[in-house]
């Protein structure tokens, strides 16, 4: 088969079309998240977990600040960094409880169930100071973001996440 200059030209501005117009598509939203806590000597505050009908986030010892609520269906990118000076810190996603339920959380080990709250990806156990990331395929829902370190999701280390 012989291709003409022209053929040729036609088919690269095709081709450069559809990249154009398939890659932002496939460009996952950027979230930056930063782990943080006020030091290891803190009092922990217990009650701050989602359970609490009106947790006063202002007794928080740590958490957590992400620099958006909300995405768009499909790749989300969570970049991850504990700021904490002496404290390790991690992110893990799961599916917000239906109405009427609340977190599985184990109070014997001070931790969320991340299975029976539908687990969806991580960045696991992070020294203070470093940082890492999770790309996750996300559907239109509501989400929340833990970090399940013992102890630390009733302290206050939880955002809600919502994809649209």
């Amino acid at each position: 088969m012989k291709f003409s200059r022209r053929s040729a030209m036609t088919m690269l501005a095709t081709a450069g079309f559809l990249a154009t117009a398939v890659a932002p598509s496939l460009a996952a939203t950027l979230v930056t998240v930063k782990l943080w806590d006020k030091g290891a000597n803190s009092t922990m505050a217990t009650d701050l977990g989602l359970e609490n009908p009106s947790p006063d986030m202002s007794k928080a010892n740590m958490g957590m600040t992400i620099t958006r609520k909300s995405a768009p269906a499909g790749v989300v990118t969570f970049r991850v960094t504990n700021d904490s000076k002496d404290m390790v810190h991690e992110l893990v996603v799961v599916r917000y409880p239906a109405p009427g339920k609340t977190m599985p959380y184990g109070d014997s080990d001070m931790k969320v169930n991340e299975d029976a709250a539908g687990h969806m990806g991580e960045v696991s156990e992070l020294e203070p100071g470093k940082g890492g990331s999770v790309s996750i395929t996300m559907k239109p829902g509501h989400y929340l973001l833990v970090c399940n370190i013992p102890g630390h999701y009733k302290a206050g280390m939880w955002a809600e996440f919502t994809v649209k």
